[in-house]
């Protein structure tokens, strides 16, 4: 019968419409418009890019949208007083430092240069530790993405088994947070975990997040498992162009599991429309205001 396409890109539309009719209603009833500051700091081509769209997509919402972009021999000190100042200015709400950094600057003292209730990105050591310990905080941008998605599909998770493969910092570890605040029992799995189909097997949920093109086949997948591919990998087509794959192998994938997020057009487009959330979110708790129901986790 196949899988149900679970689509990134509608999903994505309807947070982004709910974050602008919040953001309506924020600057109405109280005169608060939130704030996102994106720093970039050198000249990557894909960060450029991805900047320009966080940019656009702010302003579409409603918010102010203050890009800072800076030489790529900038020097951490210059980057740290920059921090200093956007943590210190009431109108910014939301500050993400666009990574990856040039490799003089330390990614990890900058990011926890980032005041907390700022960090939108969901990075700074405070964060993950909130998160870790199941209180609030701001959470990284994908796995929240993801995370909103599964609710929607399942309704409640609790009790459901997940496997995410993938242990990075940016979506692996706290996605298994969320996943297990939702009551869900987690693995987490990776490149070394002995029998790794079989482990996939098991799950309810699988969340793929290893960096690998087409690595989970249809094969490893539990008949009518809901499927979230996290990867975004660019691999040679036979007719010599790139094309965008994910992590899983979608045809064999989606011939076996329920429901199952393309590459392109599932997971990615979520990761801005939370950004946005997060911002928003962020603004609200800074002026003791109800938080955005069903854009946080």
């Amino acid at each position: 019968m196949g899988a149900t396409v679970i689509n990134g890109k509608e999903f994505a539309a309807s947070v982004r419409e709910k974050v602008a009719e919040h953001v309506t209603r924020l600057k109405e009833d109280n005169n608060i418009t939130p704030g996102l500051a994106v720093v970039l700091v050198g000249e990557d081509p894909a960060s450029q890019v991805y900047v320009r769209s966080k940019g656009k997509q702010t302003v579409e919402v409603g918010m102010n949208s203050y890009e800072h972009k800076l030489e790529a021999d900038t020097s951490e000190e210059d980057l740290l007083a920059l921090i200093a100042q956007l943590n210190n200015d009431p109108a910014v709400h939301g500050i993400l430092v666009q990574l990856p950094l040039p490799d003089h600057l330390d990614s990890d003292l900058v990011i926890n240069a980032i005041d907390p209730a700022k960090d939108v990105d969901g990075f700074h050591i405070s964060n993950v530790g909130l998160l870790g310990t199941g209180q609030k905080s701001m959470v990284p941008c994908t796995p929240l993405g993801c995370l909103m998605m599964l609710r929607d599909h399942h309704g409640s998770l609790s009790g459901l088994n997940a496997v995410v493969v993938g242990r990075s910092n940016i979506v692996g570890k706290p996605m298994a947070q969320l996943l297990l605040g939702d009551s869900c029992t987690v693995t987490i799995a990776h490149s070394r975990t002995k029998d790794l189909p079989s482990v996939v097997r098991q799950a309810d949920i699988v969340v793929a997040a290893v960096g690998r093109p087409e690595m989970v086949i249809g094969d490893w997948i539990k008949p009518g498992a809901t499927v979230i591919d996290v990867g975004i990998n660019r691999i040679e087509a036979a007719d010599g162009k790139n094309r965008l794959v994910g992590d899983c192998h979608y045809e064999s994938c989606a011939e076996v599991a329920g429901a199952i997020t393309p590459v392109p057009g599932g997971v990615g487009p979520m990761t801005i429309a939370c950004l946005l959330a997060n911002t928003l979110t962020a603004c609200c708790r800074a002026n003791g205001l109800p938080e955005p129901d069903g854009l946080t986790a």
